[in-house]
């Protein structure tokens, strides 16, 4: 699986570094044919909201790819947000699969 992180507008430190890829590890369990893994972590201070940590996550597996993007006051709780939308994104398309 090839993952891709990018921090756009600021300059990730290793301990969001690492609870990504902590997380992004987990996501073998839910689809065994993952391809692909792109996170992008945006500071949107443009318009001075509260919420302006965006997370970005593509997953790409064969013949699909999937996308979710969440934005909260911190890095870490857009990740987590995303990264659990994503899980249950993957889970639903594989119930489809199976049906």
């Amino acid at each position: 699986m090839n993952v891709q992180i990018q921090a756009v507008h600021f300059e990730a430190d290793n301990r969001l570094l690492e609870h990504v890829n902590r997380k992004i590890e987990k996501l073998s369990t839910f689809h065994d044919k993952i391809i692909g893994v792109e996170v992008y972590l945006v500071l949107d201070n443009i318009v001075h909201n509260i919420k302006d940590k965006v997370a970005e996550i593509k997953v790409y597996v064969p013949k699909h790819s999937f996308f979710v993007k969440h934005q909260s006051k911190t890095f870490e709780e857009s990740f987590d947000l995303a990264f659990d939308s994503m899980v249950n994104r993957i889970k639903r398309q594989k119930q489809k699969a199976v049906a």
